[in-house]
């Protein structure tokens, strides 16, 4: 089916009535069974794809493609949370009588089709379609070539559960062209689509941020920052370092520079090379390469940083690491530098933390805690179509809320305008 015939289904889907709710979270339910249910043919289709393509894709990208049965009974678990949320179309914002007797309500509503563009990451697919379905939209997913086959397992297993539970299936409906032209077609279909959910790296953002005549949603980049406060509890610091950095580097919300207080570096910084360097050696793991600045570098042994480290997502095990003066000067640096995703403090000054939370512009901010847990499940939305480094709209981890607009509805008895 060519990509223009499925934004003809999806908009004819937008013109019927969304599904009762009940009827909704039953098919999520189903979905949810259907994914377990079709394990087997879900991970041969997977190892097609990472046959094809992990070689050149690497170790790190081939963790974020590969599915196991854990990683697809926690996609199940995820379309489980999610149909125990509320719908959130038909909530009424506000209600009120105007001067003019004209009563108005402010209701939200869904917004219409929305498409989401992804790479090698096949649990996109159930997660996005999942809220999709829920919050009222017509989904037009579009996965990277890495990972089709994968998603269109995944696609049909779901349309399975739409069948039997009575929803039209092209509510749900996967672009079967993985070219450049398809991606393009997407941007560029206004009329068709209403909203365009890139998620991916920072090459598909920026070009649909820059191609799009659609509106378009920037799921950005994740140059995450954590900063070691001259108070901070230095055991507690590399507990969470080391998470921040190494339980999956791969995703958006792993920390990828490290900011020290100038006070406490000589002291801490052996520290971190003990805990992320010579430590995981020992244990056979992935050593963490330490990016440093010139202060860094002239108290422990690594990589020199060199002037784009600062202003990358390495999605891998290096971490920039740079000493700084003061708070002050950790605050400005993330300002120059990060991609206003997760940043963290870590420090036991309450005034310190106070201030980190109200100047660090970011999404998700956090005091004493690893920025891993910027995720959609953490935050109780069930799952995420994506985290959004943009302010108007949504922002941080979009749940179903964040996936509606809403409209005024007005009630008249003959009133005119003067």
């Amino acid at each position: 089916m060519t990509t223009e015939q499925i934004l003809q289904n999806a908009l004819i889907e937008k013109q019927k009535p969304v599904p009762s709710e009940n009827q909704l979270d039953q098919a999520l339910l189903r979905m949810a069974d259907c994914l377990i249910e079709d394990q087997r043919e879900i991970l041969k289709a997977n190892e097609e794809d990472i046959a094809a393509y992990g070689e050149r894709l690497g170790p790190i990208k081939t963790d974020r493609l590969r599915l196991n049965p854990e990683r697809i009974s926690d996609m199940a678990e995820g379309l489980r949370h999610v149909a125990g949320l509320p719908c959130p179309f038909g909530e009424i914002l506000e209600e009120r009588t105007l001067e003019n007797g004209l009563h108005l309500k402010k209701v939200r509503v869904p917004i219409g089709v929305v498409a989401v563009i992804y790479e090698s990451r096949p649990n996109v697919t159930s997660d996005s379609a999942g809220l999709l379905l829920k919050s009222g939209n017509v989904a037009v997913l579009r996965s990277g070539k890495e990972s089709w086959h994968t998603s269109d397992i995944i696609i049909h297993s779901m349309q399975k559960a739409l069948k039997e539970t009575g929803i039209p299936e092209n509510r749900i409906q996967l672009i079967q062209d993985c070219t450049h032209e398809s991606a393009r077609e997407l941007m560029k279909a206004e009329g068709k689509i209403d909203l365009l959910i890139p998620r991916g790296g920072k090459n598909l953002i920026q070009t649909c941020i820059r191609e799009s005549t659609v509106p378009v949603i920037e799921t950005g980049t994740g140059i995450c920052h954590i900063f070691v406060d001259e108070d901070a509890d230095q055991e507690q610091a590399l507990n969470i370092i080391e998470n921040a950095k190494c339980s999956r580097p791969s995703v958006c919300n792993a920390e990828e520079v490290l900011l020290v207080h100038e006070s406490i570096a000589s002291e801490f910084l052996p520290k971190l090379k003990e805990r992320l360097v010579d430590q995981r050696m020992a244990r056979n793991e992935v050593p963490v390469e330490l990016r440093l600045d010139e202060t860094a570098a002239g108290i422990i042994p690594g990589t020199p940083a060199g002037p784009d480290d600062f202003d990358t997502e390495f999605l891998d095990y290096i971490l920039a690491v740079h000493v700084v003066k003061n708070i002050e000067e950790a605050i400005a640096h993330i300002c120059r530098h990060s991609t206003h995703h997760s940043e963290s403090i870590l420090t036991e000054n309450q005034e310190h933390i106070q201030k980190f939370l109200d100047q660090v512009d970011s999404a998700c901010v956090y005091a004493n805690a690893s920025t891993r847990f910027t995720d959609g499940g953490i935050f109780g939305l069930g799952c995420e179509i994506g985290i959004s480094t943009q302010k108007l709209h949504a922002r941080g981890p979009m749940g179903l809320k964040e996936l509606c607009t809403w409209k005024y509805e007005l009630i008249g008895k003959g009133q005119i305008r003067d």
